[in-house]
C-alpha cells in the first residue's frame, strides 16, 4: 500500500471545520459534546461532516454502533481500525484511535505489533488473523478463502458481517478525511 502521506496535518483543509452557523444548532451541540468526549477544543471531523446536516445525523448512529456496541469486542474493533488507519496513512484516525484503543485495553506495545503486521512477535493467533483479513480487505477489496476460513474459526456470522462493515467504514472514512484534508485535533 503506498504511503499517502499525512495530508491532513500539512495541507490546508478543503472544507474548514465549521462553527455554529455552518453546523446549525443541533450539529454544533453534537460537535461540542464530541470535542469534550475526546478532550479537545474541537472535534474537527464532526465540525466538517456536520456541515451536511442530515447526512451527519445518519452517520452518527451507524458509526456509533460500529465503534461502541461492537459484536467483535472493543479491543478487536480497535485492532481493525488501527490497522486500517495504518494502511491508509491516516494520521487523523491513528491519532484518535491510539488514544481510544489505550482506554480499551490495547496498550502501546500491542499497537506497535498491529502496525508491524501479522508476523509481529507477541500477537495472538486471533490478532494475526484479524490483521491479515484487514490487510486483504483494504488492499484487495476482498478476503481470500483461506483467510476467510481462518477468520470464521474465530468469529460468528454476525461478527463476520460486522468485520466487513467496520473495515469498510474506516477505509472510507480515511479516504474522506484525506480528501477533505480534515485538520488534526491534537498537536501531537
Amino acid at each position: 500500500m503506498p504511503d499517502s502521506g499525512i495530508v491532513n496535518s500539512i495541507e490546508p483543509a478543503r472544507i474548514e471545520p465549521g462553527g455554529f452557523r455552518e453546523l446549525g444548532p443541533l450539529n454544533w451541540v453534537i460537535a461540542k459534546i464530541g470535542a469534550k468526549t475526546i478532550r479537545a477544543p474541537r472535534f474537527a471531523l464532526f465540525n466538517v461532516l456536520g456541515q451536511h446536516h442530515l447526512l451527519f445525523l445518519t452517520f452518527l448512529p451507524y458509526s456509533g454502533m460500529l465503534l461502541g456496541r461492537s459484536k467483535l469486542g472493543l479491543k478487536d474493533a480497535e485492532l481493525v481500525i488501527l490497522r486500517v488507519g495504518h494502511l491508509r496513512g491516516s494520521e487523523y484516525e491513528l491519532q484518535q484511535h491510539r488514544r481510544l484503543a489505550r482506554s480499551r485495553g490495547v496498550d502501546a506495545e500491542t499497537q506497535a505489533r498491529i502496525f508491524e503486521g501479522p508476523d509481529a512477535e507477541g500477537l495472538t493467533d486471533r490478532q494475526r488473523v484479524l490483521i491479515t483479513a484487514t490487510d486483504e480487505f483494504v488492499i484487495t477489496r476482498s478476503v481470500s478463502d483461506q483467510t476467510w476460513k481462518s477468520l470464521a474459526s474465530y468469529l460468528d456470522r454476525k461478527q463476520l458481517i460486522e468485520f466487513c462493515l467496520l473495515a469498510a467504514q474506516y477505509d472510507g472514512l480515511a479516504a474522506t478525511i484525506a480528501t477533505l484534508r480534515v485538520p488534526l485535533d491534537f498537536p501531537d
